[in-house]
């Protein structure tokens, strides 16, 4: 068998690669392709025989460019979706070339070391106790499994029952409390782990979506039993943060385990300027949040803390006599989070903070924000919403809808739609390291005229 040929394909991807890196400026946002469009320039049967590389690479980037959305666009709105730095976006290609197995030190000790300062430096920056654990996931909604897989486990260990062994028929029944307005993750998650959704306890919500202390205290003095309070920082629709030292004392005070949903507003407890918006956080039992949110790093990057971290390992732990654990200092990342196999996904969170520095993520953090601020400004009279992180709503009436299809459509921004108050809205969510006031400004003009206004 001849030699494989490395460098034609990889200079092929590097080459289209930085090509469209480079031409995101100037790239309409949305997909340019329809579904019909797509599946004939990817489908088809599988040919008999196959092709060189790199021309695998070229046909794979032709076919696929018209439906790749420009989501690292600086002018890229919509969900809560940042790009990739550049120092992380070079450390993921590193991370597929050296194909490291994750699950193990012994299978990859530069991967678990690398994940393990990586897990320090965030712990840092969220101001978090130094004893937390920390696993890296594919993102929010495996956090929260994880996270809640730790709960479940303390709970019913406090109650006598070992759900680890006996599962969960015949157990005490677990209620979990969460704001009337959580994001849906948690209510997947639930059902993920057999606690099931019918064990939520909705809790009222002030207009901007953040959780009424006073309610959840008479929610929780109604409750006999083991108990889970999850609280969110950041509202998927207005960034509005829960107080969350109000909630920690209130959970704390009935016995409850608290969870942070603290996908992207986390971030805030980096920057001195919005630090005040997760104060308490710390007092938490467990938290959740993205890198490839506001950290801007490639997808497949979630992250779950854990302030206690026998629970952790209780929930996810796994021993097997062929594998080499870890017997020293050394960390098995399994211990830490639900899968067996798995990338290296600590080297691009290591990458784009090594690259940014605290400074960098608060500066980051702040500019999000700032250029939020700034949409809203030239917005005036159309926002829906307070605006206190990177998330602004946008109501145009009942055209509302309509005017997002058209802007998606139109291809100078992309932002997204959701319901607010029973109303159609125009979300738009400020995330990409990348973006600048002329992007809002080029964005702003572009919405405006198509509303007609």
């Amino acid at each position: 068998m001849d030699k494989p040929d490395w460098q034609g394909p990889l200079t092929e991807a590097y080459e289209q690669a930085t090509r469209f890196l480079t031409g995101l400026p100037d790239r309409p946002v949305g997909s340019r392709a329809t579904l019909e469009q797509l599946r004939a320039s990817l489908g088809g049967p599988l040919p008999a025989k196959g092709v060189g590389a790199r021309e695998v690479v070229a046909r794979l980037a032709e076919a696929a460019d018209p439906g790749v959305v420009a989501s690292p666009s600086g002018r890229f709105f919509g969900f809560v979706i940042g790009g990739a730095m550049p120092a992380a976006l070079a450390a993921d290609w590193l991370t597929a070339t050296w194909d490291q197995n994750a699950g193990l030190y012994a299978a990859g000790p530069a991967a678990a070391v690398v994940e393990e300062v990586a897990g320090e430096w965030l712990r840092e920056l969220f101001g978090l106790p130094a004893t937390v654990s920390v696993g890296f996931v594919t993102g929010a909604q495996m956090s929260h499994v994880t996270a809640l897989a730790a709960a479940r486990h303390e709970v019913l260990r406090r109650v006598g029952w070992d759900v680890e062994t006996g599962g969960l028929h015949g157990a005490p029944r677990i209620s979990v409390l969460a704001g009337a307005d959580r994001h849906s993750t948690i209510d997947r998650a639930l059902r993920f782990l057999g606690i099931g959704t019918a064990a939520l306890v909705p809790v009222m919500v002030d207009a901007e979506g953040r959780m009424v202390t006073a309610a959840l205290r008479d929610a929780l003095d109604g409750l006999d039993g083991p108990a889970i309070v999850c609280a969110q920082l950041g509202n998927v629709n207005t960034g509005a943060c829960d107080p969350i030292g109000e909630i920690c004392d209130a959970a704390h005070a009935a016995g409850a385990w608290v969870h942070v949903d603290g996908a992207f507003g986390l971030w805030a407890a980096a920057s001195e300027r919005h630090r005040h918006l997760v104060a308490g956080v710390e007092r938490a039992d467990s938290w959740t949040t993205d890198a490839h949110k506001w950290l801007n790093v490639p997808y497949d990057s979630g992250l779950v803390f854990c302030a206690h971290p026998s629970a952790h390992r209780a929930a996810m732990g796994i021993r097997a006599a062929y594998l080499v654990h870890a017997g020293g200092d050394e960390r098995d990342a399994l211990e830490h989070n639900p899968e067996f196999s798995r990338r290296a996904r600590g080297f691009a969170v290591y990458a784009a903070l090594r690259s940014l520095g605290r400074d960098g993520v608060e500066a980051l953090i702040d500019r999000s924000c700032a250029l939020a601020a700034r949409f809203a400004a030239r917005m005036a009279g159309h926002v829906l919403n307070d605006v206190v992180l990177n998330q602004v709503l946008v109501g145009f009436g009942p055209d509302t809808a309509d005017i997002v299809r058209q802007v998606q459509a139109e291809g100078t921004c992309w932002v997204s739609g959701t319901t607010w108050h029973d109303k159609p809205a125009m979300r738009f969510s400020v995330s990409n390291f990348s973006t600048d006031e002329s992007d809002i400004d080029r964005s702003v003009d572009t919405i405006l005229r198509l509303a007609g206004r």
